[in-house]
């Protein structure tokens, strides 16, 4: 059996922390959502009960430290299904960047597997299982603009945005998101409103939803890459209505209403930083 399955990147519109568990663990409330940047990720068969992991990235692990891998024995021991399998990811995602993508390759894997094999789990019982990964593998399960809550288990999907276009600008430069985190629960965060953009996201209300965009996490970030900064500046100024930063970062999106002025921000912040992608949301795609 063989399938192939797309995994698209996320982007947080919200991302607030409304308090820290008594372990250490972070509450979340995010809004986020899937966009056109995609990796395809191919699942196959094979006779013998070893799982293998293949990628057109050569800086992503192949064993059990991947994602994917990870996804992929925590489903074959929960349902006693005894299977090799291939995972061959064709990258397009960039690779520590706040952007979900090896979360959404570890969520394509768990739905492929389930469709594959015809286990029947829900796509709660399958976020259940992709908590045991990372915590946006739940909401990569569902892949659509969504509420995410508790420790990333609780996704509540919206409505599909109004007509939007992304600009994403990466910089070259790693976050450590266990660090980020760490730092967080020790200090003093900035939370965004996160009401007022469900309700923007509700009533089908562009300017609302780019007026109450936020990162509780982009100030802790933007203090050891400054340059984070720069890049939100830079995208206003050449147009867009408004920038975030997504996740623990580098990764900052830019908001546009058109394709025309989405493209004239891109060919603007290219000048000036390396990795730039122009996306819409995901629904928008198909």
């Amino acid at each position: 059996m063989k399938m192939i399955v797309r995994a698209p990147a996320k982007l947080n519109l919200g991302l607030d922390s409304p308090f820290v568990h008594p372990d250490g663990s972070i509450e979340w409330r995010m809004v986020m959502t899937s966009i056109g940047l995609v990796d395809y990720v191919q699942v196959e068969t094979i006779q013998s009960s070893a799982i293998k992991i293949r990628s057109d990235a050569g800086f992503l692990p192949n064993d059990r430290r991947n994602l994917a891998y990870q996804a992929a024995k925590l489903f074959l021991n929960l349902t006693h299904i005894k299977a090799g399998i291939i995972i061959s990811i064709e990258k397009h995602i960039p690779v520590a960047a706040g952007l979900g993508g090896g979360s959404s390759d570890a969520a394509a894997v768990l739905r492929a597997l389930n469709e594959m094999f015809q286990t029947g789990l829900s796509q709660k019982q399958l976020a259940m299982l992709g908590l045991q990964v990372d915590s946006d593998v739940p909401y990569c399960i569902y892949g659509r603009t969504a509420l995410v809550e508790g420790r990333g288990e609780i996704v509540t999907p919206l409505k599909k945005l109004p007509k939007m276009w992304f600009v994403l600008a990466k910089p070259n430069v790693s976050v450590s998101t266990p660090r980020i985190i760490r730092r967080m629960v020790h200090t003093k965060i900035d939370h965004p409103n996160i009401d007022a953009l469900l309700s923007g996201i509700q009533n089908d209300h562009y300017s609302q939803i780019v007026n109450n965009m936020g990162n509780a996490l982009e100030s802790i970030t933007i203090a050891n890459h400054p340059q984070i900064s720069t890049i939100k500046e830079r995208l206003l100024k050449y147009g867009a209505d408004g920038s975030v930063m997504s996740g623990s970062g580098p990764t900052v999106f830019g908001v546009c209403p058109n394709e025309t002025r989405a493209r004239r921000v891109f060919n603007s912040i290219s000048g000036f930083c390396s990795e730039v992608y122009l996306t819409q949301p995901e629904c928008s795609m198909d």
